[in-house]
This record gives C-alpha cells, sequence and structure tokens, in this order.
C-alpha cells in the first residue's frame, strides 16, 4: 500500500494543489513563501488531528463563509434557513488522500470499500474540517450575533466605527472554532481521479477513523527544541527535547525489564531491589537526629504518622539526569567526557533526528517489550502497511556536508529491521527543506517544485506544486546535461525567486554589482547560474516547467555563413548570422544577425513563460562631435566599450585587461572596436582572470551597466513586483 498523491484544497495559500508521492522519498522545494511549509502543516493536521484555526482556511474563502452566514441573520424565520452542507464545501479545507492497495491487501482497508466490485487499485478518502452540526452552529451564532448587534445599537446609538463580538462569522470562530467544527472522513469514486471530484448529494461521512490500522504518521518538526549549553533562558534542561529523554522514552517503551520481565532482566532487578534496601538503612541513619528534632516540636504527636524516608530507584529515571548522555573525548584511555548538552547544536540535531527515525521504526515494528502479543488471539503482532514519515527542514544547525549525510540514510534507518526487507510493509518519507544541499543528494524525480502563482483579481497569493518526475523522468541527453548541470550548481534554482543564465565568469562576477542598483532585485533572491550561450536552451524545459521568471543573458557570438560560419566581429548588412544556439533554439528563435540587432524589445520574451533574452545591441559613442556605432561581439567588449572613459584612466593590467585597456584609448571608435573583437577571440584570452584583474584595480561599482543587460534587469524586476503582494497575508477584514 503506498500513497499515490493527495488533493488539497483551502488550506491556507494552497487554494486546490496536487502533490504526487515517490514511492521512497519525497522532497519538497520551492522559494520562500511558495507553500512548502503549508504542505507539511497540512499534512500533519489532517492526518495528526492538530488543532485548527481561522488561519488555516483559504483567507480569500471568509468573504463567502461571511456571506453564507450573514443571510442567516437577515432571515428572521429559521425555517426558510438552507443548512446543508452544499453551499460550504467549496470553501472548507480538505485533503483528499489516494492510495494504491494491492488486492492482497484488501483487508486492511475492508471498512473502507467503496463498491462490491471494488478489489483493491485506487482508494480515495477525503478528510473535510467542517461543521460538526450546522444546525447547532446557526443557533448559536444567531443567538450571539442578534443580541451583539442590538446591544452595539442601543448603547452607542448609531455611533459608527463600533461593534461587539462577533462581526461576522470569522470573528465568532476566532473564538470557538473548535466547538462547532470536527475532520470528517469520506469515500471517493475510485473511478474519477483526473480532477478533486464533487461528493454526491447527501454523501454521508464515515462514523469510523478512516485512517486507523491503515497509516502510522511520525512528524519532526522543524523547531526541535535543542538549547545551547551558554544560552540563557529558553527551554529548561527538564523540557527539552534532547537525547536524553528520547532515550529514557525509548528504553521504557523497548527495554524496561520490569515489561515482559525476562530470565535476563531478574538478576539485574534484584541488584536493584538489593541497591534500594542499602541506600533506605543509609538514609535512615544520616536522618536520624534531623528527624528527632522534629519530633521534638511535638509533631508528628499523637495520632500523626510519623515520618519515614524511602528511595525509588527506577530503571528509567537512571537515564533522566542531566549528564544521562555523555560523549567521550580522546582515545588514550583517559576517561573524559562532557554533557550531551555541551556538544553543538548541529551535531545534537544529526544524533536525536536519526534516534527519533530509530524509535519511529521501531514503534511501528513493535520492537522489544512495547509488543504485548495476545495469545488466545495470535501471536503475530499487526503492524500498519503503511509508515509515513514527515520532517520539516532536517537542515538546521547542520553543516552543508552532513546534511547531505542525513538525507542519504534517513530512508535506509527507516527500513532496518528484518520485516522491511520486502515490499509487505512500506515506508514514505517526505520532506520540506530550504537546503540545496538536500536537494542536491536526491533523485531529482523526488522533487516537487512549489512555486507561487498571483490569480487574477485576488490580493492573496496560492501555490501551484510541480511534480518534476515529468521533467526528470526521461534519459534523452538534454536531460542527462540538465541533471549533470544542476548537481554542480547544488540547485540553487529551485529556491530561487527568480534565475539569471549568465554565459561566462565574467559575467557571474560582475552582474551582482549591477544587481545593487536595482533595489527590488537586492531584495530578491536571484539564482546566477553560469551555463553558456551553446547549453543554455537545454535547461528550457525544465525552466518552462517550473514556470521560474529567467533572464538569459548571453552573447551574439557573430558567424560569417560565407567563411564556414566562422567567428566575426557583428556588423550591419553584412549577412551575418549568430552562432548561439539560445538566440536560435530557445529566444528569440533567430538566426540572422540584422534582424536580432533591431528586434523589439516585447520580441525578445517568451509570451507564454516569464523568460527574456538580453544580449549585445549597437552602442553609440561620440568621435569628434560625431556619434560612431558600434556592435560589440560578447560581454567584455560590452562592457568596455559602455565605460571606455574609465578603462582609458587604468594604467595597470595584464593579459587581456591590458589589450582592453590600450584599446579603450584609441581615439578611433571603429578600431578600437575591432581591437576589443581580436583581443577577445584570441585563444589565449583569459575572461574570468580579466574580471578577476578588475577587481583588483578597479571598485565595481563605479562600472555603467551595459545596456542590453540594464534592459534585462529592469524587466526582471517589474517581473518580480507582483510576486511582493503575497508575501505576508493577513487577515480578512470584518464588517463594522
Amino acid at each position: 500500500m503506498r500513497i499515490d498523491f493527495t488533493d488539497v484544497q483551502n488550506f491556507r495559500r494552497l487554494k486546490n494543489c496536487r502533490i504526487y508521492f515517490s514511492d521512497k522519498e519525497t522532497v519538497f522545494v520551492g522559494p520562500n513563501n511558495s507553500g512548502k511549509t503549508t504542505a507539511m502543516d497540512a499534512l500533519i493536521t489532517f492526518f495528526k488531528a492538530k488543532k485548527f484555526t481561522t488561519r488555516d482556511f483559504t483567507l480569500s474563502n471568509w468573504k463567502h463563509l461571511n456571506a453564507i452566514c450573514e443571510d442567516w441573520l437577515k432571515e428572521s424565520d429559521a425555517s426558510k434557513i438552507d443548512l446543508k452542507i452544499d453551499k460550504w464545501e467549496e470553501y472548507l479545507p480538505t485533503l483528499d488522500l489516494w492510495l494504491s492497495v494491492k488486492p492482497t491487501e484488501v483487508h486492511y482497508v475492508s471498512h473502507l470499500i467503496p463498491t462490491l466490485s471494488w478489489a483493491g487499485g485506487s482508494l480515495g478518502i477525503r478528510l473535510r474540517f467542517e461543521p460538526d452540526d450546522i444546525s447547532a452552529l446557526y443557533k448559536e451564532f444567531y443567538s450571539v450575533c442578534i443580541n451583539a448587534r442590538k446591544m452595539s445599537a442601543a448603547k452607542t446609538k448609531g455611533a459608527a466605527g463600533f461593534s461587539l463580538w462577533p462581526k461576522d462569522l470569522w470573528d465568532f470562530l476566532e473564538k470557538r472554532l473548535h466547538e462547532f467544527f470536527t475532520i470528517k472522513a469520506y469515500l471517493l469514486d475510485p473511478t474519477n481521479k483526473a480532477t478533486s471530484q464533487k461528493l454526491p448529494a447527501n454523501s454521508l461521512p464515515l462514523d469510523i477513523d478512516a485512517l486507523k490500522g491503515l497509516i502510522k504518521v511520525d512528524i519532526i518538526n522543524a523547531q526541535r527544541g535543542f538549547t545551547d549549553v551558554n544560552t540563557e533562558g529558553g527551554e529548561t534542561a527538564s523540557t527539552q527535547k534532547n537525547l536524553s529523554n528520547q532515550l529514557r522514552s525509548y528504553y521504557e517503551k523497548h527495554l524496561n525489564p520490569e515489561l515482559n520481565t525476562t530470565e535476563k532482566d531478574v538478576e539485574a532487578l534484584r541488584a536493584m531491589e538489593d541497591a534500594k534496601k542499602l541506600f533506605e538503612e543509609n538514609l535512615k541513619e544520616s536522618f536520624k537526629s534531623a528527624i528527632g528534632e522534629l519530633e521534638g516540636l511535638n509533631y508528628p504527636g499523637f495520632g500523626n504518622p510519623t515520618i519515614s524516608l524511602a528511595s525509588n530507584i527506577n530503571t528509567a529515571e537512571s537515564l533522566k539526569h542531566d549528564s544521562s548522555v555523555r560523549y567521550s573525548l580522546g582515545d588514550d584511555g583517559a576517561e573524559l567526557s562532557l554533557p550531551e548538552k555541551y556538544n553543538g547544536l548541529g551535531y545534537q540535531n544529526l544524533i536525536s533526528m536519526i534516534f527519533k527515525l530509530i524509535r519511529f521504526r521501531d514503534e511501528w515494528m513493535q520492537v522489544g517489550k512495547s509488543y504485548k502479543p495476545d495469545s488466545t488471539v495470535s501471536d503475530a503482532p499487526e503492524f500498519e502497511p503503511l509508515h509515513l514519515v514527515l520532517i520539516e527542514e532536517p537542515e538546521a544547525h547542520l553543516h552543508a556536508q552532513v546534511q547531505q549525510v542525513f538525507i542519504r540514510e534517513a530512508y535506509r534507518v527507516l527500513r532496518n529491521n528484518k520485516n522491511l526487507s520486502d515490499d509487505k510493509f512500506i515506508t514514505q518519507l517526505v520532506i520540506s527543506t530550504h537546503s540545496n544541499h538536500i536537494a542536491h543528494e536526491i533523485d531529482f524525480t523526488s522533487l516537487r517544485y512549489f512555486k507561487r502563482e498571483q490569480v487574477a483579481g485576488q490580493s492573496i497569493g496560492t501555490s501551484k506544486v510541480i511534480n518534476l518526475s515529468n521533467t526528470f523522468g526521461n534519459t534523452d541527453d538534454t536531460t542527462k546535461f540538465a541533471i549533470r548541470y544542476l548537481r554542480t550548481t547544488h540547485c540553487d534554482l529551485f529556491f530561487a525567486d527568480a534565475v539569471i543564465l549568465v554565459e561566462g565568469p565574467a559575467e557571474r562576477m560582475l552582474v551582482p554589482y549591477f544587481i545593487k542598483h536595482h533595489t527590488n532585485l537586492n531584495n530578491a533572491y536571484i539564482s546566477i547560474l553560469e551555463i553558456g550561450g551553446s547549453h543554455a536552451h537545454t535547461l528550457q524545459p525544465l525552466i518552462e516547467n517550473l514556470g521560474i521568471i529567467t533572464l538569459i543573458i548571453t552573447d551574439l557570438d557573430a558567424v560569417n555563413p560565407a567563411a564556414h560560419n566562422s567567428k566575426v566581429q557583428p556588423d550591419k548588412s553584412k549577412g551575418y548570422k549568430t552562432g548561439n544556439d539560445t538566440l536560435k533554439k530557445w529566444l528569440p528563435v533567430e538566426d540572422e544577425l540584422d534582424k536580432l540587432l533591431v528586434l523589439d524589445f516585447a520580441k525578445k520574451e517568451d509570451t507564454g513563460y516569464p523568460v527574456r533574452a538580453a544580449y549585445q545591441t549597437a552602442i553609440k559613442l561620440k568621435q569628434a562631435a560625431k556619434e560612431i556605432e558600434v556592435y560589440p561581439y560578447t560581454f567584455e567588449d560590452s562592457l568596455v566599450l559602455t565605460n571606455k572613459g574609465v578603462f582609458e584612466g587604468l594604467t595597470s593590467g595584464t593579459g587581456l585587461l591590458k589589450k582592453m585597456i590600450n584599446a579603450a584609448k584609441e581615439a578611433d571608435v571603429k578600431k578600437a572596436a575591432k581591437e576589443m573583437y581580436d583581443a577577445i577571440t584570441d585563444k589565449g584570452a583569459k575572461k574570468a582572470e580579466f574580471a578577476l584583474e578588475l577587481f583588483y584595480f578597479n571598485e565595481p561599482n563605479i562600472l555603467l551597466t551595459p545596456a542590453y543587460i540594464k534592459e534585462g534587469l529592469d524587466w526582471l524586476e517589474e517581473k518580480l513586483k507582483p510576486k511582493k503582494k503575497d508575501v505576508k497575508p493577513v487577515a480578512p477584514k470584518t464588517k463594522k
């Protein structure tokens, strides 16, 4: 049995999204505020019955829910009120769980069989947070609201801007949500999985816990409660979720010799009892004098109980003290060790998470003394067929390499039991992360990319989930290249607000300085990937699938078809073409240089996706009161020609930088451009060294941004503006 997917509706920013689960590991990635955490909270809230709040409803739905109940207040005749759930269902938080059930597993779901003919396959269960009794909700809401409005009118004599609680349904449920709402489960039609289906009229909820005996759900939250030895305040040693507490809990459930005592346990328990008696005798002797003083005060006196002392030596209590877990230091035989809290938070976090996974697995498999077979029925334990483990942001406090170690080992730890050697019992691990190091270690087909979407007419954004198995599920050369490339870049683009694809190292080093001139860009998370003009188009399927805003900064790379497509300095009316595959195959899908040089701004943008190409355009420079037009070949000569005066003033430099300085000092603009082209196309030209030397001799902030790059960055800034609207949604305004 496996989870195929879930449909989440009306839960915070997840208005309607489908999340496909991988067979083993599923990892939620995406930029900040894209919905990753919301998706995890939805799973936790529905599967573990975590308390809902009014903020868990999609905020834009409250106006509709408020309107339903406002109609209640307008009608004084209760018999005319429509109290059916139909009006509510499209606005209620809902999670549809779709399971794949083998024919041999039907006995697990005998209480959930949707039709008499069903014998395995897809099984859908809807979990919906809804009014438990709409009639009771109506009566209470009507009574409280009418009374509040009468009192407000009487006391304020029509003064505007004042009203008593509750102003509307949202205001009412802010205080009393859990009195009237609960999670109910419904069976879905297994033949209709294409879209989120509407329940038939008069559907009745299941009168049993639908998931009991099917799924064991365990969670490691993002806030794991560790404290540093030097931290003031925070959790106390008794409440912090350290390894000592976890070990004690594990011991009490799985190892405690007082449970299901074996022959090996008897000797240990007898030794503890002897130690207890000896210690109690010592206590009595030590406190004899002090207790005698109390008796001298005539208390305890006649008729009062006397004072006696007794110890309680307990096996589990031995693990309760602050230093029950220690870390040994050195290997020279010396007994050097430190308590657990003196280790770094990263190490504590790693050890704790791994042990939690061990504990989750062993509780599921009923390892040790937690298993109490009923001999009258069977000695075989009953395991849930599916174990779902949810981990939020495991990267907290972990070094990059340790993050990679954890994600490589986590699933293996969860399956390290003899009963889990085949597919009889299934483990599915779901992780939400902001770490590109974790994404780097996972098969890309297991990634689920969350993207922000702005719905027309709504101020509150929603989320969409992209199943990357559809992008990386084939084995063609383009896909192989994209995967290999992304692994070298540690998958930054999966967490970025926008992506800039650049040609080479010089752009990669200098574009961040150009971005600083754009306030909105400087405040966004922009991933800059060095991909090269001949390879940028290989990322096209991924970029378009993700729908991520992308600026391609690339080069004209002019060639002469009449001379076997050899490199040539760009010029108009010569029949030249571009040798850049990105310009030819992706954007703007044009190879003629004359057309590229005069192309309209709009034609450099993909109308179906937020993708734009930026490449060199004409630069106009003054020469003896004349305006001369020159055409750069790549980024380097475009930069120097744009900042000709700056480079004329430089006196130091080697290699390519020296050649560019000398060319900039040439009075003849056309000749200067030709010398720059020759320097760039020379086989010995080292563009990365050019950029590094430029950093050494100059402050990059004084450089003007080449026009084609500025044009692209302006576009990018404009594209990012709408995304800022939905970063911090606020509660809906209530009616006065």
